[in-house]
């Protein structure tokens, strides 16, 4: 990494990302190139997304959970508005100039009703939304000028109420398209495309602000004055000029000044801080920027902000300052709520951005773990996180921790530029030590976290007042000391006010019994927190000298009534053991240099043995060979119970005391392990459902080595070991890894039937620390059908191996951004162990998370994700996935996925039963198609029509055509009819299916020959008497318009008249009427279309007949 150039002193704050919204776009499906999201509006409590496909998605912000889904069928999503003032009410405009206010009922637990609704701006494009700050009313905007007002009715407002209607009132008509609508305190400011007016809806007047017009999308905005001094004086007025200009106006609409932002905006912008890249900051100064501010919004405390389509910019209009300008790409449009910032891009993303202050934002970022992007933040803004106001948020010790946490091999000079600041750090009370000699010696002061300096005058003794304020000093480094150790979420939870109260009354008393003099400072969170290391160090030692006086007391494992004998007694009896011990180590480590030895000798063996071609690849030679090397590897690194017991010579009792040692050891270990498990279960759990979570992984966590399944052929329990029980040269790790892998590979893919044999999940769980895991991972994607309990035990493996990993906490937590925050920075990823986490989130979120697992294509593939998931979500993982690409790729790409090509007809079927229609709805008893069922909505149509236009083979398609039939999916069935080039049958089914519209492409059948026009002909005077009986008898009902289209016009024998005629001539189509013998008797409507096609088509003879003329004439001029 480069050096990190320092900001200039200008600049304290930034614009950060810190929440990825993508998994919310993917699970509310609007990822895709189908549906995108049109428009947003945001409020405290709803994050409200509007769709092209009519939709309103209500998005509660605590938790991000979908809650409510307003539909409409009057067109996308132009504009909404959620009701400043009560948030059970939000207004929504469509692209057909529809606009409705919805009561959500949210707390009578009601279901959302539209309690007014305008068609005053039908035909218009709605281009503004805008509430009124005190009453339900609605100010709307649209492209030719008009500006309506909407109230809305309730039953809050009283009985009634909810039944007036409200009529719809004109407020004025400006001369151009409305840009920007806002109220504040009964007044209404428009802004048009070439002014700004100001209306007083009380008194019904208007004013223009300023004199001066505009050409262009320019915004405007009311500025509130609720700030300090300013409290109760009227709002200002800001409307945007050309040439980064801005006027400043008055309540009464008249101009004070002009702000020239053209010169400011020529400084560098400054870097967005996100998680997906790193911070880049240029230096170089640019050109002065002249820009058209398309709108104004008041933003946090004091700050205009405003945007075009590839940045964004914050200014302090009180000063005339830019607080700062940052580049974001493809934006349009953006909702704010206080400091927040909510951005739709031009490709439907969406992104959350947060305002803050350098050092706040350092302090985010370090909850959050991102130790790299804290420390480039820190190294940018020296001049903020050095001064000594930044110690409140960032202590000394935190940003020393924060150097700890950095990679000395990759962020070498980031440590060194890190390091500088570190030296530069202020400590907290440098600021007031230099105005102590202001304040007269009669007076003691303390200061406040805010800021502010609390003079005590001397009434009493001096140390009572010397006392207070050192008490106040250690509080606040007190609460510090627990920020930097014990914070970890963003939100913290509330401490309890009765401890609270006890811990303020034990200070007290501390402090009138002690009178300390003011001469020092109390000590730092450092030392406070190496003094907590130390206690802990202590504890940790003393527990360990009581573990090895319990292991080392023979007779105390022999007769356990000793325990109550004398001190003396004891220390007599652990002597003469020790020595005994010592001499078995010693014994031991020959023993063990042995034992590795031989299996070194015996794994060269077997590895000259199999580099034989005619051993390779032969499986039986290939069996026997490794069956010879197995015993080897039991006896040496097998379970402890199947290795023979050492038996001493010199001591015929030596056995039965080492089973009564390993007895009593293991019951001691375990009690530890269980008081150890509770202790960490009690101090963690902080809520019912949590605290019983916590319980359960804690004991996962604790038993991970007793962990046990069956064997598939007897009783025993085996135990999953992912650690050596030995220590293993790693000059033979290698060799045992290979013939560990390949001896699995092979039990697993062939029967084995020699007795002698492991089975495959056996060796799997007992020898998986030897195992190459991506090897294994492979075989189990191949066998993981006929063999589940390989994938399973693969499974509990690496969920043993990986349970020592940050990431477990994350995921635990329950926290899904979060977790796949965590994930995305353990890159470069390990297959394996990603998949272990994976595994985990899915466990804990379900289909949600198995949505976001597209975001780690190539490393998972679809078929990790199918071992893990249910059917139907893995379905939404697919679909995810495929829809990631752009559309010009997704063919290729999904073509690219089925490997095996079987894996076509897994995945149709599985799409064409999940999320589907019942097959009573789209078949008829007889297994016929019902009339009009293919407009029902499949939920998996897009992964379905890319599945059938995928290139095969014949028997292929044949297959897919006859799935496609089975369930109903017809146009799927049209299109395969097509390809098969089985066009009677396609015909048939469109006349069954009764839509004139799938005989015109593309996605129809159209007919190519007069032959098949007669077919047509005859089918659908068939097809008409079926049709009519099923809408007669009510079959299939109305069910049909459930979906998101309607469907086209009936076939009828006119219907087909009119559409031969306009494809081969009236008088033509008649004549083929008669060759059918067809008696048809055309409507007034069908005989003026003949005849304005008759004249059409003479009159285009006609003009075809003098452009051949004409050509014919300049053609001889030229050749004369």
């Amino acid at each position: 990494m480069s050096l990190i150039p320092v900001v200039p002193d200008g600049h304290s704050h930034v614009l950060a990302e810190f929440d990825c919204l993508d998994p919310l776009l993917s699970a509310l499906r609007l990822d895709s190139g189908r549906i995108k999201c049109t428009c947003l509006a945001v409020s405290r409590k709803w994050l409200a997304l509007g769709t092209s496909a009519g939709g309103l998605h209500l998005i509660q912000r605590e938790g991000w959970k979908q809650r409510i889904i307003l539909t409409h069928k009057e067109g996308s999503i132009a504009q909404v508005a959620c009701c400043p003032h009560d948030e059970d009410f939000i207004a929504v405009a469509t692209s057909q100039g529809l606009v409705v206010v919805w009561e959500l009922q949210v707390e009578r637990r009601g279901r959302p009703e539209r309690v007014s609704v305008s068609w005053e701006h039908r035909g218009h494009a709605i281009t503004a939304l805008c509430w009124d700050t005190n009453t339900l009313r609605v100010f709307v905007g649209d492209s030719g000028g008009k500006v309506s007002v909407l109230r809305a009715g309730s039953s809050k407002l009283g009985k009634g109420s909810a039944f007036v209607i409200f009529p719809v009132q004109t407020v004025t008509t400006v001369d151009s398209r409305v840009v920007q609508l806002g109220y504040q305190d009964g007044r209404l400011l428009v802004s048009s495309l070439s002014r700004c007016y100001l209306c007083d809806t009380e008194r019904e007047k208007f004013w223009r602000v300023g004199n001066k017009e505009r050409d262009g999308e320019y915004g405007a905005c009311f500025f509130p004055q609720n700030k300090g001094l300013l409290v109760g004086q009227p709002p200002l007025l800001y409307c945007a000029r050309p040439g980064s200009r801005i006027w400043e106006a008055n309540f009464n609409g008249e101009v004070v000044s002009t702000h020239q932002f053209k010169q400011p905006l020529g400084c560098p912008p400054l870097p967005l801080i996100t998680y997906r890249n790193e911070p880049h900051y240029n230096p170089v100064q640019r050109n002065p920027q002249s820009i058209a501010f398309p709108k104004l919004l008041y933003l946090g405390d004091q700050n205009l902000l405003t945007w075009t389509d590839s940045a964004i910019y914050v200014f302090t209009p009180q000063n005339g300052q830019v607080l700062l300008w940052t580049e974001v790409k493809d934006l349009v449009d953006i909702a704010v709520y206080r400091s927040e910032l909510f951005c739709l891009h031009g490709s439907g993303r969406l992104s959350h951005l947060s305002l803050l202050s350098a050092e706040r934002c350092v302090e985010r970022l370090l909850r959050r773990e991102s130790w790299p992007l804290s420390a480039a933040v820190c190294c940018m803004f020296q001049h903020t996180i050095t001064t000594s106001r930044a110690r409140k948020c960032i202590p000394i010790d935190r940003v020393e921790h924060l150097k700890s946490q950095l990679s000395s091999t990759t962020h070498l000079e980031l440590i060194g530029q890190l390091e500088e600041v570190i030296a530069k750090l202020e400590p907290l009370d440098s600021a007031s030590s230099s105005r102590r000699s202001s304040i007269s010696s009669h007076e003691s002061f303390n200061v406040l976290d805010c800021g502010i300096y609390r003079v005590i005058s001397r009434r009493g003794s001096q140390s009572d007042e010397e006392t207070s304020s050192l008490i106040n000093q250690s509080t606040s480094e007190e609460e510090r000391l627990k920020e930097f150790s014990f914070v970890q979420e963003e939100d913290q939870v509330d401490q309890d006010p009765q401890s609270g109260e006890r811990l303020e009354a034990e200070r007290s008393e501390q402090g009138l019994q002690f009178h300390l003099p003011l001469s020092f400072r109390p000590k730092p969170p450092r030392i406070a927190l190496q003094a907590v290391k130390d206690s802990v160090s202590s504890f940790v030692k003393k527990t360990t000298e009581k573990i090895n006086t319990l292991q080392m007391n023979s007779e105390l494992w022999q007769r356990p009534e000793f325990r109550e004998g004398g001190q003396s007694e004891m220390s007599v009896t652990t002597a003469p053991y020790s020595e005994e011990m010592e001499n078995e180590v010693y014994d031991e480590v020959p023993n063990t240099e042995a034992d590795m030895q031989e299996l070194r000798s015996a794994t060269e063996r077997t590895i000259s043995q199999i580099q034989d071609p005619l051993v390779l690849l032969d499986p039986a030679c290939l069996r026997e060979t490794l069956l010879e090397w197995l015993p080897v590897l039991e006896r040496i690194l097998g379970p402890a119970e199947l290795r023979p017991a050492a038996v001493s010579d010199s001591n015929v009792d030596g056995p039965v005391e080492e089973r009564l040692e390993m007895h009593y050891l293991s019951s001691c270990s375990e009690q530890l392990e269980d008081s150890s498990c509770s202790s960490g279960e009690a101090a963690e759990g902080e809520e019912a459902k949590d605290e019983s979570y916590e319980v359960g992984e804690q004991e996962h966590q604790c038993n991970s080595t007793e962990k046990v399944s069956d064997v598939s052929n007897g009783s025993n329990p085996e135990p999953v070991r992912v650690v050596s029980p030995k220590p293993v040269p790693p000059d033979i790790l290698a060799n045992l890894t290979q013939l560990a892998t390949l001896y699995t590979e092979l039990s697993c893919f062939r029967n084995q039937e020699n007795g002698q044999a492991l089975k495959c999940t056996t060796f799997l769980r007992r020898y998986f620390f030897l195992l190459d895991q991506e090897r294994v991972r492979r075989m189990c994607l191949l066998c993981y059908q006929e063999q589940p309990e390989v994938q399973g035990s693969f499974t509990d493996a690496m969920l043993d191996f990986t349970q020592s990993s940050k990431v477990v906490e994350v995921i635990q937590r329950g926290d899904l951004l979060r977790s796949l925050r965590s994930l995305r920075e353990l890159r470069p990823w390990s297959t394996p162990l990603l998949l272990a986490h994976l595994h985990r989130l899915y466990e804990k979120h379900g289909e949600a998370a198995v949505r976001s697992f597209s975001q780690f294509y190539p490393t998972i593939t679809p078929a990790d994700v199918m071992t893990m998931a249910q059917q139907s979500h893995f379905l939404a993982y697919l679909d995810n996935l495929v829809q990631s690409r752009t559309e010009e790729h997704r063919l290729s790409f999904l073509q690219s996925l089925l490997e095996p090509e079987s894996l076509r007809q897994d995945w149709l079927e599985l799409a064409l039963t999940h999320d589907a229609p019942q097959r009573c709805d789209t078949l008829t008893p007889d297994g016929q198609p019902r009339w009009h069922s293919h407009c029902f909505s499949w939920g998996y149509g897009r992964l379905l029509s890319l599945l059938i236009r995928l290139p095969a083979d014949l028997s292929s398609k044949q297959k897919m055509a006859e799935m496609c039939r089975s369930h109903g999916y017809w146009t799927g069935y049209l299109y395969l009819c097509c390809e098969l080039q089985r066009r009677t049958e396609a015909f048939s089914t469109i006349c069954q299916l009764g839509d004139i519209s799938l005989l015109e492409e593309p996605e129809g059948v159209e007919p190519q020959t007069l032959d098949e026009w007669k077919l047509l002909f005859q089918l659908s005077q068939k097809c008409s008497s079926v049709v009519e009986s099923e809408q007669v008898a009510g079959v299939n009902g109305s069910s049909w318009s459930n979906g998101s289209e309607d469907c086209g016009g009936k076939i009828s024998v006119e219907n087909l008249t009119l559409m031969l005629a306009r494809t081969v001539g009236p008088d033509q189509a008649l004549a083929v009427l008669e060759e059918c013998g067809v008696q048809l008797v055309l409507s007034p409507h069908s005989k003026l279309v003949c005849e304005l096609l008759r004249v059409t088509e003479k009159r285009q003879r006609a003009m075809i007949q003098t452009m051949l003329e004409r050509c014919d004439r300049f053609l001889w001029s030229q050749h004369a």
